[in-house]
């Protein structure tokens, strides 16, 4: 691929809610000549892989949707694995991008070719790629990750991920052990509890649980959005607006914030009748420096009878089981780990190569960083998707994917001009940008504890800092005067 008549070349890594936006963006303003490479065999990124029992967004449909093609027929106001991912397919089929996909494709390396001005771009199966412009929208909850508690390969009996679920195993009467307590966790537990003979729940740290309001839509509801578009627009404002009020009150208003966790400590007093039990599930942090968690089922699973929340530290896992700090050793056939994933090892094993040759692994050896999330100094032509900083600790990531498409058709504008091969964004744009992000997330309640937002080291690089309006105003327009642009 070269650039043509047809504008800059494009090649986008991924078709997950990123890539797809980012190609329907490009169509839409005329530039056809993409390509978009997916390591599997169907579409879908993360909506594709998790399959487990349960699997829901924790977002309300009418925001977690693209704004240009909403959905009247959604089932339910919080959406199930199969009907988002149906969605997905019906977007891709209706922009007519499954020509430009091509499957069973995995990106194990990238390097840009400065004489050039184009990426080129290897694949596992040996064939190569080349493109003016790179696309990386592999996400930052695509690798799955199992912890290194030692022994877990001896484990005799069925284990795997929430995010690879096996659903070949027989659970119905078995015990099984859980590994972990996030958003997976939440939704897959209630449901192994139906089948399962035991369900242990290994807990390190009680998760903040909220209710939510989950109904049914009923057949008049899809009539009213199909027919009148506004009334299915109001509701998705409605949940935008208090996206951002939780925003709000977890990063500039601690009063509010309060009043949230009342609420989550009402709801573990009407399902948890065993005060030793409700203890256990007790946060001892502030609420938003994990994950919050939406759910109606989860709680109410803890209290039955065949489940137990383990909160004895794991010293190893053993053949028969799991083994805690005290020597006992709790049995299990099978083994769950929903232990969620590499959400700070942005672009995963991708072995991107710069101007230079620097490697993107050296540039973000402190910890990954991009201006706007978007794009990274001496990485001329590269765009991310759902990049560093990008995450939203309340809100729908769709939205903030809108406006980084937005931005990369901006940047393939600006390559189409006569004469232009490449752009740089300028180091002290970003470094200018990194350091007002690092001091306003320094002050969030996501520097509070440690997380999957944080580094080892402290350092935030997943979450955004604000509000997703102040996103929207800061994305809304590409400066051409923060790059170099070489002709």
């Amino acid at each position: 691929m070269s650039s043509s008549a047809k504008g800059p070349s494009v090649l986008i890594v991924g078709t997950g809610f990123g890539g797809i936006g980012t190609a329907i963006e490009l169509k839409r303003a005329g530039f056809t000549h993409f390509t978009i490479l997916e390591s599997a065999a169907e579409p879908g990124g993360v909506w594709r892989d998790n399959t487990y029992p349960g699997a829901a967004c924790d977002i309300p449909s009418p925001l977690y949707s693209f704004s240009f093609e909403p959905n009247p027929r959604w089932p339910k106001r919080f959406s199930h694995q199969p009907d988002i991912l149906a969605y997905l397919r019906r977007v891709i089929a209706k922009y007519g991008l499954e020509p430009h996909i091509r499957y069973r494709t995995e990106v194990t390396g990238a390097a840009f070719d400065e004489g050039r001005g184009v990426w080129r771009v290897e694949t596992q199966s040996g064939e190569t790629y080349e493109a003016n412009v790179f696309v990386p929208a592999v996400g930052q909850l695509s690798r799955p990750v199992l912890p290194g508690i030692p022994g877990r390969e001896s484990f005799a009996g069925d284990a795997f991920h929430s995010a690879r679920w096996d659903h070949g195993v027989e659970l119905t009467g078995k015990r099984v052990a859980v590994i972990g307590t996030g958003a997976s966790a939440v939704q897959f537990v209630p449901e192994l509890r139906k089948h399962a003979k035991h369900v242990t729940v290994f807990q390190r740290t009680p998760p903040y649980v909220m209710a939510k309001s989950d109904p049914t839509y009923r057949r008049w509801q899809h009539w009213l959005f199909e027919h009148l578009p506004p009334t299915q627009l109001l509701g998705r404002l409605r949940i935008f607006l208090l996206a951002e009020y939780a925003t709000y009150a977890m990063t500039k208003h601690p009063v509010l914030a309060k009043m949230f966790e009342l609420r989550t400590a009402q709801l573990r007093r009407r399902h948890i009748k065993d005060p030793d039990l409700r203890a256990k599930l007790k946060p001892a942090y502030p609420l938003g420096c994990k994950r919050i968690l939406f759910t109606n089922d989860y709680l109410p699973a803890l209290a039955q009878p065949n489940v137990d929340v383990e909160t004895r530290r794991i010293s190893s896992i053993t053949a028969n089981g799991v083994r805690v700090e005290d020597g006992t050793e709790l049995e299990a056939d099978v083994l769950v780990y929903g232990t969620g994933f590499a959400a700070t090892e942005f672009l995963g094993r991708m072995k991107v190569l710069g101007l230079g040759g620097r490697s993107l692994q050296d540039a973000w050896s402190g910890g990954a960083r991009a201006y706007l999330g978007i794009t990274v100094p001496g990485f001329p032509n590269m765009f991310c998707v759902y990049g560093p900083n990008t995450n939203l600790g309340a809100g729908s990531i769709i939205y903030m994917i809108e406006r980084q498409a937005r931005y990369i058709r901006q940047a393939v504008e600006q390559l189409a001009r006569p004469g232009v091969s490449y752009v740089d964004v300028r180091a002290d744009v970003e470094e200018r940008y990194d350091r007002e992000v690092q001091r306003r997330l320094g002050q969030s309640v996501w520097s509070a504890c440690t997380s999957w937002y944080r580094q080892a080291d402290g350092r935030v690089t997943t979450n955004w800092p604000g509000l997703v309006t102040e996103y929207d105003r800061r994305t809304r327009r590409l400066d051409p005067a923060d790059f170099r642009v070489v002709a």
